[in-house]
């Protein structure tokens, strides 16, 4: 996952500096009133057949994007307001909002790709107009407040991979301009980079929270309809997320253990596909995708969702992500890292494991197949190797010394 925010961070850099990406301007209106506004640059990197390889087209969103105002409102009449840019030949992009009054969110992430646009993609094997949607995408803010992240953020859609950068939106505006206190995002709080300046702008920057220490190891099993156990897990798991607090009146991040003994599990397996469910005192719901892959006999963690309703929130927290690509292994074997892993799932939540083993296929006498290690074992692992090959080399080296040394002294002397 880290590497793709890298390659998107990098399309991103590298169409600016051909002049490629253009911050773009969009508002919705409803009469003289702007009810959404976003300024942002984005790019889409879709793979796409020809006849005899698949091939990735980069595309930028052109500065020449404008409002579809057919498919756009503001939200009237019970229905969600939605945000449409249409560029290109029959290219769009697409941005619906919801709200509990307190807060409002990016509800879907929608991309639509013309494939019989040979400009963008070239011996493509297929003219179909194609629409790809993500749910969950972790974007919201406070009413009344600006949405601001000048980090990259990329999102898989489909066969799709939509990064933004340079974002500012808000819906649900009493304003015909962006509010002048922002909601900054996750990965902005992180970096060093200047925030833009803005006389009145406040943020919900809050100090890094303290870790918790290492999360218990819990012990996890799913069993089929005739009960045999179907999906295994061992692991220890800490929720790293954001939220906004009632009590501060700011968001806030918080690192929570998963404690096993408070937890139970529920979920189910299917075929090509395995579902585990953690639940913790009804307050916390901690969900887990596994898809096979039957043509490479590879699985890997595909989804995870977080529900969460504390007495602190102002709405349940919930976010998701169905594309993820985590936890990969063989079909026979079971996933194992004893090292720490981040899971990030989206922009306001990230799942750190410890000491994971995890096999949601090809259970046998309800026990852990062979393990797989995951690269960092493998590197930590290698680590005590390469230092004590060193030492043994160094000892040869002083060895050899010592000897040729000794030889020559023995030279040195004449029988008498």
């Amino acid at each position: 996952m880290k590497l793709s925010h890298a390659y998107g961070a990098l399309i991103i850099a590298w169409f600016a500096v051909l002049g490629c990406i253009q911050a773009v301007t969009l508002e919705v209106k409803e009469g003289n009133s702007t009810c959404i506004k976003a300024e942002l640059s984005a790019s889409f990197s879709i793979n796409y057949n020809t006849s005899n390889s698949t091939r990735t087209a980069q595309v930028p969103l052109p500065d020449s994007a404008a409002v579809d105002t057919s498919s756009s409102s503001c939200g009237t009449d019970g229905s969600l307001p939605w945000l449409v840019a249409v560029f290109g030949s029959g290219h769009a992009l697409g941005l619906s909002f919801s709200t509990n009054g307190s807060l409002y969110s990016v509800a879907n992430l929608t991309l639509q790709y013309n494939l019989s646009d040979s400009s963008v993609f070239p011996e493509a094997n297929s003219s179909d107009v194609v629409t790809v949607v993500l749910a969950s995408v972790g974007i919201w803010a406070p009413i009344n407040t600006t949405y601001r992240c000048v980090s990259p953020a990329t999102f898989r859609v489909g066969e799709a991979t939509v990064t933004f950068s340079d974002m500012r939106l808000e819906a649900y505006m009493p304003e015909n301009d962006l509010s002048p206190t922002e909601s900054v995002c996750m990965a902005d709080k992180g970096s060093t980079a200047a925030p833009p300046t803005t006389a009145s702008t406040t943020t919900t920057a809050a100090p890094a929270p303290t870790p918790p220490g290492t999360p218990e190891r819990g012990n996890y099993s799913i069993s089929n309809g005739n009960g045999t156990v179907c999906l295994l897990a061992q692991m220890g798991l800490q929720l790293n997320f954001s939220y906004f607090s009632v009590s501060q009146n700011k968001t806030i991040q918080e690192i929570i253990n998963l404690t096993p003994n408070l937890t139970s599990s529920s979920g189910s397996c299917e075929a090509s596909s395995a579902t585990l469910v953690l639940t913790q005192e009804q307050a916390t719901r901690l969900s887990f995708t596994f898809t096979l892959n039957s043509t490479t006999n590879k699985y890997h963690l595909s989804g995870m969702n977080l529900r969460a309703n504390w007495s602190d929130m102002t709405a349940p927290f919930s976010v998701g992500n169905t594309s993820l690509d985590y936890l990969r292994s063989t079909l026979g074997r079971s996933y194992m890292c004893n090292a720490e892993q981040t899971l990030v799932v989206a922009q306001t939540f990230s799942l750190n494991t410890f000491r994971l083993q995890v096999q949601p296929f090809g259970v046998t006498t309800n026990q852990f197949a062979t393990a797989e290690e995951c690269q960092m074992d493998q590197d930590q692992m290698l680590i005590p190797i390469i230092v004590g090959a060193a030492l043994a080399g160094l000892v040869l080296i002083v060895l050899i010394a010592y000897l040729i040394g000794r030889k020559r002294s023995h030279a040195g002397y004449q029988t008498i």
